[in-house]
């Protein structure tokens, strides 16, 4: 909308129906029943606000529309008089509102308390008019001493509204409303009075509290919150009542409305840094976390929460168990920030408790109606592995409690476990023995592969002794059944009976040549023939049911193909024999065990490459058991390799937890040292010299530029330039050009119209349409440009998803002698980068989505970079995604480079990529780059950002 555009106020509706002409709107006006005048009023007021303003329907409207009883044509009537043009061509006000002046001012002293009221606030909508107010402001006054509250109430807005925009008319308005103020009864009126004088007479607003400060407690919330507002204004200046208003918010932070509650809290932070007044806002904040019900408030009050305990972390350390009492919330994202909070405030003087209510809660997950179990046992057991690591002291008191849940059926929260014995067994030596003792007898609860992966590796690397090393092996036994285990299943198979049993052999023989006779031709893979017998069926239905019958679990897995357990297996009993071997100095057992261990080797081995596997075994965990054989079959040969298995796995272990705690020192380092570069001819801001007596004073104003990010625009004219698209041609009738600018989920289109002729261009429409998901806002208006004129055009297009959408259209318009023609508008790419920003995930996450997401877009790279992380840097550029494989892994030179990539929309879709290169001979990079989404959009859009990138040797611009 331009600027010369009239201002309106109410939008009714939007339709695209054709309206009828100016005769049939007012032949409906004249002989319709109220019903059909009520909908001809529609249609006028919807015109009108299309551009279609039929100023000739002015008298008609007053002369049978206005003198209606009809309460709801009288509301409709108030929407047209804002709409509808009021002024003539020469600026002055018609006569015909002169008419409508004298029937406002009826409908002010009208004896219905409703159309007063509704009056009333329709003046509020007008307030912009001197000359319709003026007549109005002796009957307005005089509804402030109406016997009903509706009216009081609005008149009091109405005069606030008429005040703010011309003082002249009521210049007594502040005495006035505080004399109404004092006088009122209804809390309503008092608190819209009390808007006023806080708006407009703040030291009368001020006086006002004093009067009544004994008796705060027992007024309206909505009061009681103006109240708050006029003491946070109050104390931005140098106020000399701020102890009394700190005594008042105190007393408001026990108010029974939730609202108040945390304007108070928030209030009461911002007037004082006393830590008895930070203590009390935080424990009435984590007072209403507990007792709201809506999650979005808790989420918004815990990030509060959140920043109190930034600024004053150790007054707030004592409310750690309330803040514990969230937990019991069922929300997940609840639970998630109240625990960062605690993780945040735990030190070493309420570790112990805090571990001890996590532990509760854990053994609470177990029962069967607990909401969310599995999610939120995972999150206590990632906590309490946090603490355990940052606190050495309880490590022992949860280590033992956590292995418990080694047999957890839910896998996430048993890799956590795993995780958290791995790094405890590693950092703290004297809890070794008997955190292995533990794991060695959990092996025959554990399910899942992982699982028992992660415990092998621990027990082949931390088990010392050699009594230790005897009773693991034996533990392995039970957990893999009777050795070999090819020649058990076949022992098992032939002792299963089939279908039919014959007891001897010539009746077994006929009985077979018969059953043979009596099979089918059937039709191989190959294209060959083969007879199928019902013998056969009986050999296979005996395998399938030695295949179903009840195994160890570490069997179970072998034989359903997970060769990589099978290959963890034998690492972990080389390393045993190797350590056996040195610690025992008896050669017979050595030999006893090493025997053991590659027979139980072999049997793997036999086993993948036979029928009673699911899967055959592949090669690479083959070579991996091999080698473990030769390695014990040399076993005082090679000490080269001994020290490999004994020593250098471990080594690199704890170099990678070094690594892990030297990134989390510098990022935690970086947070709190970071700094924003300052000019040097910036003005330089004296604390002290500044009129805040608090050293976190909130500005409200600049919190909503903060929120509505108006604060962080940070534009210049280059970067405007970059966002100019050209419409139309330059010989073209009209040429035309838009800004686009991406508004958070909004983009706004500024478009220039240039008339290039020498004639009036009339009826002029600017018609917009999109491809995607996109949605245009409002309807086009109507035009009229002058010769060589200039227009500007405003529209908005909603976007409700991440997906590369086109915008097009079309200039109407009339000519000279009414002749149309029509201008199409070249089309406008929106790129998704503007929606998508960098993010970070942990691995199991990602691997979790990149399971889940099924829309996957391959892309084949062939660029003519030499180095393969510049070409990392240059895909991160041009996606906006961020890297998750850590710097270490990418250290080096080599000629190869995997990495993943995390991007996240503003629509929290998620982006997940794994980019794969190699450096070739002609010092190239080839490879691929998969991108995969729940969405299709976002991985094709990615995908041809980075096909387009790859093409032009840059990002593509929207």
């Amino acid at each position: 909308m331009s600027s010369s555009d009239p201002t309106c106020y109410t939008v009714i509706t939007d339709s695209s129906a054709d309206y009828p002409s100016t005769s049939e709107l007012k032949l409906g006006l004249e002989k319709g029943t109220d019903e059909v005048k009520f909908e001809t009023l529609r249609k006028i007021i919807v015109s009108t606000m299309n551009g279609n303003p039929h100023p000739t329907l002015m008298m008609p409207v007053i002369q049978y529309v206005m003198p209606t009883r009809n309460k709801q044509l009288k509301k409709l009537l108030h929407f047209y008089w804002e709409v509808c043009p009021k002024y003539d061509d020469n600026g002055k006000l018609k006569q015909e509102m002169i008419l409508v002046v004298n029937a406002i001012r009826n409908d002010l002293q009208h004896p219905n308390e409703y159309i007063r009221g509704a009056t009333l606030r329709f003046l509020q909508k007008i307030a912009k008019d001197a000359e319709l107010l003026e007549p109005l402001i002796p009957t307005c006054r005089s509804c402030l001493e109406h016997r009903h509250s509706y009216v009081r109430k609005n008149a009091v807005f109405a005069v606030y509204s008429i005040y703010r925009e011309f003082e002249h008319l009521i210049p007594d308005a502040p005495e006035l409303i505080h004399t109404f103020l004092i006088a009122e009864n209804d809390s309503a009126c008092k608190r819209n009075a009390f808007v006023f004088l806080a708006h407009c007479a703040m030291p009368k607003a001020v006086e006002y509290i004093l009067s009544i400060y004994d008796t705060i407690q027992t007024l309206d919330d909505a009061l009681q919150l103006s109240l708050i507002e006029v003491i946070r204004l109050d104390c931005k200046n140098d106020s000399t009542h701020r102890s009394r208003y700190i005594r008042c918010i105190f007393e408001l932070l026990n108010a029974p409305s939730h609202a108040v509650k945390y304007e108070a809290a928030t209030t009461l932070t911002s007037l004082t840094q006393n830590p008895a007044a930070v203590k009390a806002a935080a424990a009435c904040l984590i007072n209403l976390v507990i007792k709201e019900s809506d999650n979005n408030v808790k989420l918004i009050v815990l990030d509060r929460i959140e920043t109190l305990r930034s600024r004053h972390g150790q007054v707030l350390d004592g409310l750690i168990m309330d803040v514990l009492q969230v937990l019991s919330s069922a929300d997940m994202e609840v639970r998630r920030k109240a625990m960062n909070i605690v993780l945040s405030m735990t030190s070493s003087r309420n570790v112990e408790e805090v571990v001890q209510f996590l532990k509760k809660q854990l053994q609470k997950t177990q029962e069967a109606d607990f909401e969310k179990a599995s999610e939120y046992r995972q999150l206590l057991i990632q906590s309490i592995h946090v603490l355990a690591i940052r606190f050495s002291e309880i490590a022992a008191m949860v280590v033992h409690a956590l292995m418990d849940f080694l047999s957890d059926t839910n896998n996430p929260s048993a890799l956590d476990v795993v995780s958290f014995v791995r790094e405890v067994v590693e950092k703290f030596p004297q809890l070794r023995q008997t955190i292995t003792n533990k794991l060695t007898h959990t092996l025959t609860e554990i399910k899942s592969g992982k699982v028992f992966r992660g415990i092998l590796w621990i027990l082949g690397e931390y088990i010392e002794e050699a009594e230790d090393i005897q009773n693991a092996m034996s533990e392995v036994r039970k957990v893999l059944g009777e050795i070999p285990i090819l020649s058990s299943e076949q022992k098992l198979l032939d002792e299963t009976p089939g279908e039919k049993t014959v007891e001897d052999g010539e009746n077994k023989e006929k009985e077979k040549i018969q059953v043979e006779g009596s099979g089918r031709p059937r039709i191989l893979a190959d294209g060959t023939y083969a007879t199928e017998t019902v013998y056969s069926n009986v050999s296979a239905a005996r395998l399938e049911a030695v295949k179903a019958a009840a195994k160890p679990p570490l069997r179970t897995l072998i034989l359903g193909g997970d060769f990589f357990t099978g290959a963890s297996l034998a690492n972990a009993l080389t390393k045993l024999v190797l350590r056996f071997a040195e610690k025992a100095g008896d050669e017979a057992a050595t030999n006893i065990i090493r025997a053991e261990a590659m027979l139980i080797m072999t049997s793997i081995i036999r086993v993948g490459q036979s029928k009673f596997a699911t899967v055959p075994i592949d090669e690479d965990s083959c070579e991996r058991i091999m080698n473990c054989i030769q390695t014990l079959s040399e076993l005082n040969q090679k000490p080269v390799v001994h020290e490999i298995f004994l020593h250098d796995t471990r080594a690199t272990f704890s170099k990678m937890l070094s690594a892990q705690e030297k990134r989390a020192a510098e990022k935690k380092e970086a947070e709190s040292t970071k700094a924003t570069a300052i000019q040097v001819d910036d003005l330089l801001s004296f604390r002290q010299f500044s009129k805040k007596t608090a050293d976190d004073m909130i500005d409200y104003d600049a919190d909503v530029g903060r929120a509505t990010g108006a604060g962080e625009i940070q534009e210049d004219f280059m970067s405007n330039l970059k966002r100019i698209s050209q419409l139309t041609g330059f010989s073209d009738p009209i040429y035309a050009e838009a800004y686009v600018k991406m508004h958070g989920f909004d983009i706004l289109l500024d478009v220039l119209l240039v008339n290039q002729t020498a004639n009036t261009l009339q009826n002029l429409c600017l018609d917009f349409a999109t491809l995607g998901d996109l949605k245009i806002v409002e309807r086009p208006s109507v035009y009229t440009i002058a010769p060589h004129g200039f227009q500007s055009i405003k529209a908005t297009i909603k976007v409700s998803s991440t997906e590369t959408g086109v915008i097009f259209g079309s200039i109407l318009w009339e000519g000279p002698h009414l002749a149309e023609s029509c201008v199409i508008l070249n089309d406008i790419h929106i790129d998704i980068m503007d929606y998508i920003k960098p993010a970070y995930c942990t691995e199991a996450q990602f691997r979790s989505m990149w399971t889940e997401f099924e829309w996957e877009n391959r892309v084949n790279i062939s660029n003519s970079t030499s180095d393969p992380r510049e070409y990392l840097k240059h895909v991160m550029k041009v996606t906006n995604m961020s890297c998750l494989t850590p710097e270490g892994a990418l250290s080096g030179d080599c000629d190869f480079l995997s990495a993943n990539l995390y991007a996240r929309s503003l629509f929290g879709e998620d982006a997940l990529a794994n980019l794969s290169v190699e450096r070739t001979e002609a010092n190239a990079i080839t490879g691929h780059v998969r991108i995969r989404s729940k969405t299709q959009g976002i991985a094709l859009s990615l995908g041809d950002r980075i096909t387009m990138a790859q093409k032009d040797g840059k990002p593509v611009a929207a």
